[in-house]
């Protein structure tokens, strides 16, 4: 076939093309590596440099008329409405964008704060990044203590401050107890949630996470409101049907103290790789120890208090029906997961 015929043999096919797959194959057989514009260029090896020249101009010139038709055709095909169809296309409604919804530990703060808003806590927020007073001095934590060992906390590399120590990665919510009393005298109820950060990381554990943190602070407060108000919550979060359990313990800030279990929502108190018996550790809690009173400048001889830490996410995790099994899914940005919540 010469350059003459290829021109209007490919004219002649177009007419025939109704779709784009059809228009991709056409395009392939006639420029493609092993089409007909790649054989008649093959042609030129045997020709002489003068011959070659004006071969070749030929040759370039056929390439880019028959781009061209095949642009031109593609337009057509891709404008292309069958007039019966006519009225089917304007009515079909567009495809819609995904809709998003809010993160399932943004949903689960939410939630919390809107069970103890009846009791009259108020929600506040208290630095990420904070100053080791506030973290351990002020919470009756010394120097020895621990949990202000480099393996369980995490430091910032900055200068310490002459009073306030070094700064860290707030490792709970606690460090907001002090700050918030130092803002005024009792009553307080304070609701303070922020991220934490730990050098722990398992099933059940990460190294950033959500705490929610109570404190209670006014005259005659006992041991019976700090377990009304733990009950209530989980009545109120994990559902009627569900148990916790206080065990004794030992914190640093707290006078007495007791760890809150929760019955395992995963396995139902059969024992699982997550609460291994049964039980599932949600956080500390007890009554404020009066060192961190004075250090809150709240007369301990006066006032008393409460107070509890729990992770958001651990908490979540134990809901009625979520069955998370692994906190690590709650970080893990999988669309998979998330969409199901």
């Amino acid at each position: 076939m010469n350059m003459d015929e290829v021109k209007s043999a490919l004219d002649e096919k177009l007419k025939s093309i109704k779709t784009t797959k059809e228009l991709e194959a056409l395009k392939l057989e006639y420029l493609g590596k092993k089409g007909v514009l790649n054989q008649i260029f093959s042609k030129m090896t045997g020709l002489s440099p003068d011959e070659r020249k004006e071969y070749g101009a030929k040759a370039n010139l056929l390439k880019r008329e028959l781009e061209e038709m095949i642009s031109e055709y593609a337009e057509r095909i891709n404008n292309y409405r069958p007039s019966e169809y006519e009225d089917l296309y304007k009515s079909l409604p567009g495809k819609k964008p995904d809709i998003g919804h809010i993160h399932i530990i943004t949903q689960a703060i939410r939630e919390i704060v809107d069970i103890f808003v009846p009791l009259g806590f108020t929600r506040v927020r208290y630095p990420e990044v904070e100053w080791e007073y506030f973290a351990f001095e002020a919470l009756n934590m010394p120097e020895t203590h621990p949990a202000r060992d480099d393996w369980e906390t995490f430091f910032i590399d900055v200068p310490a401050d002459k009073k306030l120590g070094k700064m860290v990665l707030t490792p709970h919510t606690s460090s907001g107890q002090v700050r918030e009393m130092l803002k005024g005298k009792p009553p307080i109820r304070m609701l303070n949630i922020s991220r934490c950060g730990r050098r722990q990381m398992d099933v059940s554990h990460a190294p950033s996470f959500y705490q929610f943190e109570g404190l209670v602070v006014d005259e005659g407060i006992n041991t019976t409101h700090l377990i009304g108000v733990l009950d209530y919550f989980a009545k109120n979060f994990f559902g009627p049907d569900r148990k916790i359990r206080i065990r004794p313990y030992d914190f640093r800030f707290t006078e007495p103290s007791f760890e809150v279990d929760i019955d395992c929502g995963i396995c139902h108190g059969k024992g699982c790789k997550v609460c291994k018996g049964g039980w599932l550790e949600l956080g500390g809690a007890g009554m404020v120890h009066p060192y961190v009173l004075t250090s809150g400048g709240v007369d301990s001889e006066k006032y008393s208090g409460f107070a509890f830490g729990w992770g958001v996410e651990r908490t979540y995790m134990m809901k009625t029906g979520t069955q998370i099994d692994d906190i690590r899914y709650l970080f893990a940005n999988d669309l998979r997961f998330l969409e199901q919540f």
